[in-house]
Formats: structure tokens, C-alpha cells, sequence
């Protein structure tokens, strides 16, 4: 077995060590004896997309997302579309989560045009939303309790019929109002954590090597792993952000 994975725009997307992502993907892959391997996709690359298996897009600041936007109109927009209806697996922080949207539109009004991939839209509000929070996935995203951490300015909405990846237990999530937090659509996972998400979360990390094996070959059955740190780390942080939701209520 063998999976290519794809980190896109990491000269410009990466706040909050989010490339640790792949870090955590591949530790978990070598540590089965499952090859992997990692291309680094710029802007300005002309690179096949469909080759690839497992793609990453780390977060940013509005800045940075409007430098992409050139490059997405010049063509990586219609191969990212296509590998998300051809069921490549994504997994999209914060800035690249909202990318993946029809639009951000800021809070004096100045609108950025996205990919439109799926069905959502962010506008950007007046009070960012930070701190540690929790999560828990859908059922069609393992079920698992997720902690994190979100920095957000940007309130997203979620279209009908599209999913969210999880409800929030504490925190703010997708735009501190609905308990919504991220996206879920065919093999896309869009969340607004930070940290990075995956080392404190291996159900999760095991969930998308999962979804991404199974797409390529079939079939995929990941043996256990000895994650005692991991859900110590988790649990650590899933108790305090939940005991001083309590306490705060």
C-alpha cells in the first residue's frame, strides 16, 4: 500500500505549525509499513493533481488567501473541484477551509471570490473568536471528540444539505452561533482548528488515512496503534476546555 499525499500553497498557508498535519499523516503511515510520500504544491506550479491521494491546506490570513486567487483562476481551481467530486480526501484549516467556499466577504464589505467546491460561504465579523475548543464529529466522520484551537474573525455558513464535520460542545466553531463546526462533503474535512489538529487527535488522523486508503484500493484496515500520549495530551485539554465551559456557564 501506498499513499501520495499533496500539501497545498505551504509557502503561504501554514499558521500555527498547521504542516505538523502531515508530520502526524505520515508518522502513522511509516509506523503500519505503509509507503507514503509528500509533494509540495506552490503557487505557480504546474502539477498533475489528480496523481494524488490525500490533500492538505493549512490556514492563512485574508492576505495571504487573496494572493492564491490568480493562481486558482490560472487552473489549480478546476483540478482541486475536480478531485473533490472525484473523491480525493481533503483536509482544509481555517484559511484553506473558507477557500474551499463560494466566498469570503469582509467586514467593510470587500468580497473575495473562492472555489466554490462546496457549499458555504464565511463573512468576516468584528469579534475573533479564540481560544481552545471541543468538538465531536458526525457519525460519517468516525464519531470521535475532537479538541483544538480556532483564531477566527470569519463567521461561516453552512448551505443546505451540506454537513457540517461536527457539534460543538465548547467553543465557537463555525461562526458561534449554530454549534456547527467545519464541513463535511464526499471527502472533504474542513475545520477551523488550528494547533495542529491531528497529533492530539489519532481516531481522527486514523479516520482520514482510512477514508483516503479505501478510496485508492477498496478496501483498508489499519492496525492499532499504541497512542497512550496522544489521548493523554487529548484528554488533558478536552477536560480543562470542558470544565471551564461549566464553570463560565
Amino acid at each position: 500500500m501506498e499513499l501520495k499525499i499533496c500539501h497545498l500553497y505551504p509557502e503561504v498557508l501554514n499558521l500555527y505549525g498547521d504542516r505538523g498535519n502531515i508530520r502526524c499523516l505520515t508518522k502513522r503511515l511509516s509506523w503500519r509499513g505503509i509507503d507514503c510520500s509528500v509533494a509540495r504544491v506552490g503557487i505557480g506550479d504546474q502539477t498533475d493533481l489528480s496523481q494524488f491521494d490525500l490533500f492538505f491546506i493549512g490556514g492563512g490570513q485574508d492576505f495571504e488567501q487573496e494572493v492564491l486567487l490568480g493562481d486558482l483562476k490560472g487552473g489549480k481551481g478546476d483540478a482541486i473541484r475536480g478531485a473533490v467530486e472525484d473523491g480525493k480526501t481533503f483536509l482544509c484549516i481555517c484559511g484553506g477551509y473558507q477557500m474551499m467556499g463560494h466566498y469570503y466577504e469582509t467586514y467593510d464589505g470587500v468580497k473575495c471570490e473562492f472555489l466554490g467546491a462546496v457549499d458555504f460561504y464565511t463573512v468576516g465579523g468584528k469579534t475573533r473568536m479564540i481560544d481552545n475548543y471541543v468538538f465531536r464529529l458526525g457519525e460519517e466522520s468516525g464519531g470521535s471528540t475532537v479538541v483544538g484551537f480556532e483564531n477566527h474573525s470569519g463567521k461561516t455558513y453552512l448551505g443546505e444539505g451540506v454537513k457540517p464535520l461536527g457539534t460543538v460542545l465548547a467553543g465557537n466553531g463555525n461562526n458561534g452561533e449554530d454549534r456547527t463546526e467545519g464541513v463535511r462533503y464526499r471527502n472533504v474535512f474542513g475545520s477551523y482548528s488550528h494547533g495542529p489538529i491531528l497529533p492530539k487527535n489519532p481516531e481522527f488522523a486514523d479516520f482520514l488515512l482510512t477514508t483516503a486508503l479505501e478510496r485508492r484500493y477498496g478496501n483498508a484496515q489499519l492496525e492499532p496503534l499504541a497512542d497512550g500520549f496522544e489521548k493523554t495530551a487529548h484528554d488533558a485539554v478536552m477536560n480543562h476546555v470542558l470544565n471551564h465551559e461549566v464553570k463560565d456557564a
